[in-house]
Parts: structure tokens; C-alpha cells; sequence
């Protein structure tokens, strides 16, 4: 049990990670638009969706890391 622990923690922190890179790379990606479009920077709907999406996989990562480290190494 204790591998599983130790994957879903991992899981979690690389999940955060992603959804963490991704917002800033869209966020980057809106305020560029902004500027070139002499506009307040937001995301549009398909960046809502992205960040939207890698937040659930986020949340399912801890849950199939702590699976996998318990049948390889548990």
C-alpha cells in the first residue's frame, strides 16, 4: 500500500505540473494575442477547454500512478 501512496503522490505533483504549464503556456499565448489585437487579454473558449481537459486528466493521474506502482512494485 505504501508504493501506491508514493505513485498517487507522484501522480499528483506532475499532474499539477501540467495543468500548471499549460495555463501558463496559454496564458502567454492570450496576452501576445492581446497585444497584437490592442485588446484585454483573455482565453477563449478552446483554451478554457484545454485547460479544462488537462485538469481531468490531472485528477486521474494520481489515481492510475498509484495502480501502476502497486502492481510493479507492490
Amino acid at each position: 500500500m505504501e508504493e501506491a501512496i508514493k505513485g498517487a503522490i507522484l501522480g499528483g505533483v506532475i499532474g499539477a505540473v501540467l495543468v500548471f504549464l499549460e495555463y501558463t503556456m496559454l496564458s502567454k499565448d492570450a496576452k501576445e494575442r492581446a497585444q497584437k489585437l490592442h485588446r484585454k487579454p483573455e482565453l477563449d473558449d478552446v483554451a478554457k477547454l484545454r485547460i479544462r481537459t488537462m485538469a481531468r486528466f490531472a485528477f486521474v493521474l494520481p489515481l492510475l500512478f498509484g495502480a501502476g506502482f502497486w502492481l510493479i512494485w507492490g
